[in-house]
């Protein structure tokens, strides 16, 4: 994994706000069925034409914008088996209760000012998926074809290197009910080993492996009342072992691992402190961390890594512009921003990036793509500023 040798690096968290013409694809595709040609050739030329747009704007370690999938982790059910859809399951995914942000802001949520519509694959309908069989992995075709694209893409293209998304573990198990598996912890590493093959065919590729795994951190909201630190964090700590049995015999200079506090724009008055966590996410077994940075909730949380000693040799990938605000950073800010982290565990180990994609499911548009793209070019201007009085 390419450090800040010379100059502060930019990417980007992974999921870019896909064109009208993909968003149709994505309709029509059926999940557990390839593409058909025509709708290929047009996720084909969105995605390269979202690597060039990259590099227009500056970044240095971009990804496909992951076109291909309904969502960053909904994408999943099309590779493994084990799912049927459904309506009435209640647990934690299942979007039968409300977390404790969205009962305390209730007008706001109820407003509906938090979120997109979701553009659904032609068989999902309403409904959510539930593991009602055993979970294996058959998404082997699907993930080739996607490196391929990207490999095809990023020709003749300068980048330093690039990345492709994929879903931890615990975020796919927390957002879907599960009748199958006697146990929850069953649930989770079965879910863990079959992830085992798209882990391994990403990094196999030559890319870099980024795993999302945004509900080890959301989920302390989805409590009934707050748990206590220690409570979360045992909680954590059984999802963080199960990633890395699924990311065992993998190089950590090939992973980076990416968190936050949830995509939506809402208030995030009741999320998790990264003091109380950080400690047990260092425990995956990544060179990298993605964490987010800039929400108004957590700008404040770089000073951890002055309590928290962050690991040596390992990149910190610190959000220095937000995704879910129309407001665009100035490049000063930006600066000001990686400065801070720089001071704290040098600037070779810093590569600026977003607090989270655009757009985590493919019918999302966190802001408009004219504002997205501005928000990349100005994270690299923020990072030329920043290079400039760092080297």
């Amino acid at each position: 994994m390419k450090r800040s040798e010379n100059r502060i690096l930019t990417t980007t968290v992974g999921s870019l706000v896909r064109p009208p013409e993909v968003l149709e694809v994505i309709k029509r595709k059926v999940d557990g069925e390839p593409f058909a040609p025509d709708d290929l050739e047009v996720v084909k030329k969105a995605s390269a034409e979202a690597v060039a747009k990259q590099e227009e704007v500056g970044i240095d370690i971009p990804s496909d914008g992951e076109f291909s999938k309904s969502s960053f982790a909904g994408y999943v059910t099309d590779r493994l088996t084990g799912w049927e859809w459904g309506t009435n399951y209640p647990n934690r995914g299942g979007g039968t209760t409300r977390s404790r942000d969205r009962r305390l802001f209730a007008d706001f949520y109820d407003a509906d000012r938090s979120s997109t519509t979701t553009v659904r694959p032609a068989n999902q309908g309403a409904s959510y998926p539930v593991c009602t069989g055993p979970i294996e992995y058959r998404g082997e075709a699907a993930l080739k074809q996607d490196i391929e694209n990207f490999r095809e893409a990023i020709a003749g293209h300068n980048f330093v290197e690039a990345f492709i998304p994929s879903c931890g573990p615990a975020t796919i198990e927390l957002q879907r009910a599960n009748v199958y598996y006697k146990t929850e912890e069953e649930y989770l590493f079965a879910i863990a080993e079959a992830m085992k093959t798209e882990y391994r065919m990403i990094v196999e590729s030559g890319f870099i492996l980024q795993i999302d795994d945004p509900r080890i951190v959301t989920e302390w909201d989805s409590f009934d009342e707050e748990p206590t630190p220690e409570e979360y964090r045992k909680f954590a700590e059984i999802r963080i072992e199960a990633l890395n049995m699924a990311l065992q015999g993998l190089p950590e200079d090939r992973i980076r691992y990416h968190l936050c506090w949830g995509s939506w724009p809402g208030p995030h008055s009741t999320d998790a402190p990264l003091e109380e966590i950080a400690e047990v996410i260092l425990k995956v077994n990544a060179g990298a961390f993605s964490i987010e940075g800039a929400n108004t909730m957590h700008e404040h949380e770089y000073h951890v890594w002055e309590r928290i000693k962050f690991p040596e040799g390992k990149i910190l990938i610190p959000g220095v512009v937000a995704h879910s605000t129309s407001h665009v950073e100035h490049p000063e800010l930006v600066k000001e921003r990686i400065m801070r982290y720089a001071k704290l565990v040098g600037r070779e180990n810093v590569i600026a990036t977003t607090d989270c994609g655009f757009a985590q499911s493919s019918g999302t548009a966190r802001v408009p793509s004219s504002i997205m793209w501005d928000k990349l070019r100005r994270l690299a201007q923020g990072a030329e500023l920043a290079s400039k009085e760092l080297w």
